[in-house]
């Protein structure tokens, strides 16, 4: 059977064995083996059901790692072939079952040669979808345990020609950050709200005065961002006033310095809005997900091995971001980085389903350009 027949093979077994993150553990050992079987050295366990493959060649102390995530989402199939998932309510809906195909294909083929000089790691993350499994990876060590002097991640992308590539220096993907406020008050009986106090109005008029941080504070064209207040909870009833109302919400951006300033505008706003009616507040911030930068240096590498893949026509190195995160990010902030899009097809052809929907699949016309990807950059970095 041909190398890429069995990296098909292997992405439809992944495929319909999903496994929500941290949980990942058919699959985790599936990759395990297969790095085995290659001759690989494995490390199991780097973020719970990580993995980490180690290969050496020469002398050199120069090093490389490959990124795949391979955790699957809470979604209940709708597809109809002979791979469909076979695991009730979770499906590759993401493909990444595609993302660690493609990296096993390049191990495998990085395991038969001789002809580069240093050391590839091939780092398989667990609970992307979470967004934490990157940071679990790093807290067992990834990035203090071996030396990686960069490290590289791809994802596919519906909507675009197969194959095409989306590579560019600075902001990819924005920051996911959530917030909470609580508005506190006296309450009381809502026929005599004059002998207590009423967080309702407070609550409502800061919804709208939070839309001013990012429509009057930030430059629209250089600091893009949304800011969306999701949820409202009170505890009070029909007759009741309540003594406390949260405003939860969500914010992107494509910037740390951007973050930090919404951040405090956001308390800033709040406070002001309390104060002048005579209440108190709480309130939290919390980063789920950082921006998604590139380094320049490594996205000029990867886009020059992309165009002599591809050729230049299908290399997009100037898109605009996209408001979608990942938690690859928090890999950014450690080592030099790129993160890749790739297209998965075009809307209304094979691959062209957009991601986290039912009947969403990856494109198996990709798992070999993928794989050379991979395979032409290790080469590139570690030649002899």
């Amino acid at each position: 059977m041909s190398l890429s027949n069995e990296i098909i093979e292997w992405r439809h077994h992944l495929h319909s064995i999903p496994e929500i993150g941290f949980k990942e553990k058919s699959t985790s050992e599936f990759i395990a083996r297969k790095l085995e079987e290659f001759g690989i050295e494995v490390v199991r366990g780097i973020g719970k059901t990580g993995i980490v493959g180690i290969l050496s060649r020469g002398t050199s102390t120069e090093s490389i790692a490959i990124r795949a995530d391979f955790d699957a989402l809470p979604i209940e199939e709708k597809n109809d072939f002979s791979y469909v998932s076979k695991n009730n309510g979770m499906m590759h809906g993401c493909g990444h079952d595609g993302h660690a195909s493609m990296l096993l294909g390049a191990a495998y083929q990085l395991s038969l040669q001789n002809d580069f000089d240093g050391t590839v790691y091939f780092v398989f993350q667990p609970a992307e979808e979470l967004g934490t499994g990157a940071k679990a990876m790093i807290e067992d060590g990834l990035f203090t345990r071996w030396k990686i002097d960069a490290i590289y991640a791809m994802h596919n992308l519906p909507g675009i020609d197969v194959g095409s590539f989306l590579i560019s220096p600075g902001s990819v993907m924005a920051s996911e950050n959530h917030f909470k406020i609580e508005v506190l008050a006296d309450g009381g009986h809502a026929a005599m709200p004059h002998l207590g106090s009423d967080p309702m109005i407070t609550a409502c008029s800061i919804v709208p005065a939070l839309q001013s941080i990012i429509t009057r504070n930030l430059d629209a064209i250089n600091e893009p961002a949304i800011l969306s207040v999701t949820d409202i909870k009170t505890n009070g009833g029909a007759n009741v006033i309540p003594t406390i109302i949260t405003l939860t919400g969500d914010t992107r951006c494509f910037s740390d310095e951007t973050q930090e300033y919404i951040k405090n505008a956001i308390e800033r706003v709040v406070s002001g809005v309390t104060s002048a009616a005579g209440l108190a507040y709480n309130y939290e911030f919390s980063n789920c997900v950082l921006s998604t930068i590139n380094d320049a240096k490594t996205s000029e590498i990867a886009a020059r091995i992309a165009k002599k893949l591809v050729g230049e026509s299908k290399v997009n190195e100037n898109f605009k971001p996209y408001c979608i995160s990942e938690d690859f990010a928090f890999m950014q902030r450690e080592v030099p980085s790129c993160y890749i899009l790739v297209g998965n097809g075009l809307t209304g052809k094979k691959g062209g389903v957009p991601l986290h929907q039912p009947n969403y699949d990856f494109n198996d016309d990709l798992l070999q350009v993928g794989t050379n990807f991979w395979v032409n950059l290790v080469y590139d970095q570690l030649a002899k």
